[in-house]
Parts: C-alpha cells; structure tokens; sequence
C-alpha cells in the first residue's frame, strides 16, 4: 500500500483509503446512520455534524478512514487508541467498520480490516479489537475468516445518560488546593 496524494492504494483497483478530513463529517454521519439501520439500531443515534467535527478533528479523540470505490464514498471505518494494562502497549479499538450492503462480497471489508492492523503494528500496537453483535452472524463469521476469536469470558458494561450523571455525582474527592483552605 502506498500513499499518493493522501491516497493510500490497495490491491482492488478501484478501491482506495484516505483518512477522513473535516469536510467528511456529513458524509461520516450518513455512513453511522446506515450502520445503525443495519444493526437495528437507528433511534439510538444522537451524534450530530457538529459533535463528530469537535470529536473527531478539534479534540482528535477518534480517527476515520474512508473507503471510496471509483471515486465515490463506500465505506468508513472509526477507531481510536485504548491501552493494554496486560500487554503494556497501546491498542486500536475498531468502534464501526461499515461497507454499503451493495460494495459487500468485493473484499473491501478486509482491506479496510487489514489496513488497520498494519497501521496497529507500525503505531506498536499490541491489540486490535471491536465488538460485534451476536447476531450478525455473516460478520462474525467473516471475523473469524480473518483471524480474530471473540473473548466470550468477558461481560461489556456500559454507564450513560441519567447512570452516569449519578455515577460522576457520587465522587466526593477535594483537591489539593480544598484540603489546604481548610486547615488554615
């Protein structure tokens, strides 16, 4: 693979990788809503144009590579970096992976998949990892094709909306700068 123009060339052709830029957000938030179709999942979306650009390009919390097959959008992927307290490295957390239902069965899903564990092991990432649906049986069957097995021991857990404003107000803790007033 290599990088031309921002481009970044793969084995099909007329499939190419570019990391997302600001003028993307719609593009980035269309390609969300279709996941979240897909996944049954639409009501949930609450991101908006304005969230992703702060997110994605002022705070730079998240990365997204587009995948663009003749020329037109295909495709996008948004990943950010965790950390292994086991492994003692960094990771790449793979939070959505969307090919258009039309592009599937062309292997740009595994480009794109590949892509990102080249970019873990030259950034000396020790994982990459995601979650998956239980039901999606065509991606975790795909999943396994590439070599990942699910971590089955392991129970995700999950605090928002009202359950996290509670948990935040449960800390109590005082700055250094508190204790100090008080005792003088």
């Amino acid at each position: 693979m290599s990088m031309v123009n921002s481009w970044i060339e793969t084995e099909l052709g007329d499939f190419k990788l570019r990391f997302a830029k600001v003028e993307d957000v719609p593009l980035i938030l269309t390609f969300i809503r279709e996941l979240a179709s897909y996944e049954n999942l639409l009501d949930e979306v609450v991101a908006t144009e304005k969230g992703l650009r702060e997110s994605l390009f002022e705070r730079k919390v998240a990365e997204v590579i587009i995948g663009e097959f003749k020329g037109e959008p295909v495709g996008f992927a948004l990943f950010f970096h965790n950390f292994s307290t086991f492994v003692g490295k960094p990771g790449i957390y793979l939070e959505d992976l969307y090919v258009k239902p039309e592009m599937r069965g062309k292997g740009i899903g595994k480009i794109m998949l590949s892509f990102l564990g080249k970019l873990a092991v030259e950034r000396k990432c020790g994982r990459l990892e995601w979650w998956c649906l239980n039901w999606n049986e065509p991606s975790i069957q795909f999943y396994k094709r590439m070599g990942a097995v699910p971590m089955e021991e392991w129970t995700v857990y999950r605090v928002t909306d009202n359950a996290l404003d509670h948990l935040a107000g449960e800390f109590n803790g005082k700055s250094k700068q508190d204790k100090e007033s008080k005792s003088e």
